[in-house]
């Protein structure tokens, strides 16, 4: 076993069968071990470098799964020709192990209460949607999306949105950060972005990564500052009117006016309205989409299931003015729908039979309880607290009358095991107001776990 003669490191941090492995594997490249050269059985290597036989048999196993010797039944484990194996011997640092925190309450805007959805009827439509009956669902089907799922979001866009379109409007893909790439293509390379800054991060890095210009244009209390948009020179404004990510404000119905003219102004502009929660609404009826006051087909509408049914499902879908739809058709030809087929139907089937209106109800009637909760908590802190964006959606921003910085309650918060973000994060200026505001989504949390999330919150701000 001369050729087996390993100086093995029992005190290191890397696993002997690692050093074994890689020893062994040295000598086949470079000859030490000849081609089909046997080596010792599992028993005689382990005894004579007084290591364990599991030690030996983790190595032999990562080398014969690698192609570097072969075992054959009865005979034992012979090395293989170097030269055939598809296999570059680079050298590489060990992968980087992402520090990760595990929050005991976490107020992620991006949570959804997983415990109150429909696992029951799920199932039973999955079930019907993956029977041999079906077996079309197999090939691929429409490029923009199968026409059963985008008849009902068309109808379901209309009834509770007011958006007008055509089934064959809309463009279903794998989730917003899949089809903005597709529509940033659709319009000329010199159009200039506007978006809303604090705003979605996304969105911003969409703009940058496919080399469009893009412009922060700042919020007012009733939305954009559409003033500061018809003084820059943007083109195509992305902008989010029902419930503006992260500040919660709604834009206002004169500057949805001053908006829509901002955009018949000149024949290159559009508007980009993202509709992502718009769903839950608490205080009044849901907000018209900015689409359904659009004479002029210059709004592109884009909503997504993420907070209505899940994110996991990464299924969203636009709605494109007719002049796009044409080019859209023609640039995007051969493409294919991103979002697989079953998936597809099994939506259209729960949109259909009315499940997914019940969802809604029901989730509404849900959100509204514990967003009814949170208040009650943070009102035990006014004035030092108040609250802003309660009026819709998964999240609300707190405004902390402290001296303070957003930092160090965000990082004082993580130290008690409590994930909260700072406003100031999703500003690309990173300006700091009078006071710190705090983004806190409660979606994901019982009505017990907000309570008690709030009341350890302010325990370690040492707010009373």
């Amino acid at each position: 076993m001369d050729m087996l003669m390993f100086q093995l490191q029992k005190q290191s941090q890397t696993p002997l069968y690692k050093q074994l492995y890689q020893e062994i594997k040295e000598a086949i490249i470079n000859g030490t071990i000849g081609i089909e050269a046997k080596l010792p059985s599992k028993r005689k290597l382990a005894d004579y470098l007084q290591i364990s036989q599991t030690t030996v048999e983790l190595a032999y196993s990562q080398l014969v799964a690698e192609g570097f010797i072969e075992s054959r039944p009865r005979k034992g484990f012979y090395a293989q020709p170097v030269e055939e194996l598809a296999y570059l011997d680079i050298p590489h640092d060990e992968p980087i192990v992402k520090e990760t925190t595990a929050y005991k309450i976490d107020f992620n805007s991006a949570s959804i209460d997983t415990r109150s959805f429909p696992f029951l009827t799920w199932r039973k439509l999955t079930r019907d949607i993956l029977d041999d009956s079906n077996h079309h669902l197999l090939l691929s089907g429409h490029p923009q999306g199968d026409d059963a799922l985008r008849q009902e979001i068309a109808r379901y866009l209309y009834q509770s949105r007011g958006v007008v379109c055509d089934a064959e409007q809309i463009v279903i893909g794998s989730g917003t950060e899949q089809l903005m790439p597709l529509l940033i293509r659709l319009l000329n390379k010199k159009l200039v972005y506007g978006y809303e800054n604090p705003g979605y991060a996304l969105t911003h890095s969409i703009f940058s990564h496919h080399d469009r210009q893009s412009i922060p244009i700042e919020l007012e209390q009733d939305g954009i500052n559409v003033s500061q948009l018809e003084e820059s020179n943007v083109d195509v404004a992305y902008v989010t009117p029902s419930h503006q990510f992260p500040s919660g404000s709604v834009l206002s119905a004169t500057k949805r006016a001053q908006l829509l003219n901002w955009a018949v102004a000149k024949p290159e502009r559009y508007i980009i309205e993202d509709d992502y929660d718009s769903e839950f609404r608490y205080t009044s009826r849901p907000i018209p989409a900015l689409q359904s006051m659009d004479l002029s087909d210059r709004v592109i509408y884009i909503s997504t299931f993420s907070k209505s049914l899940m994110p996991s499902l990464r299924l969203a879908y636009m709605v494109l003015p007719k002049q796009l739809l044409r080019a859209y058709q023609q640039t995007f030809l051969h493409y294919s729908s991103s979002v697989p087929r079953h998936d597809q139907q099994l939506v259209a089937k729960f949109m259909k039979d009315g499940h997914f209106s019940r969802h809604l109800n029901r989730m509404r009637k849900l959100y509204q309880k514990k967003i009814k909760r949170l208040s009650q908590s943070l009102a035990l802190f006014s004035p030092v607290v108040t609250v802003s964006g309660e009026q819709a959606g998964m999240h609300i921003v707190l405004t902390i009358q402290t001296s303070s910085s957003e930092e160090e309650l965000v990082q004082r918060a993580k130290q008690a095991g409590i994930r909260v973000t700072g406003l100031h994060s999703y500003d690309v200026h990173k300006k700091s107001g009078i006071y710190p505001k705090i983004v806190l989504g409660f979606g994901g949390l019982s009505e017990e776990e907000i309570h008690l999330g709030i009341i350890e919150l302010m325990a370690c701000w040492k707010i009373q």
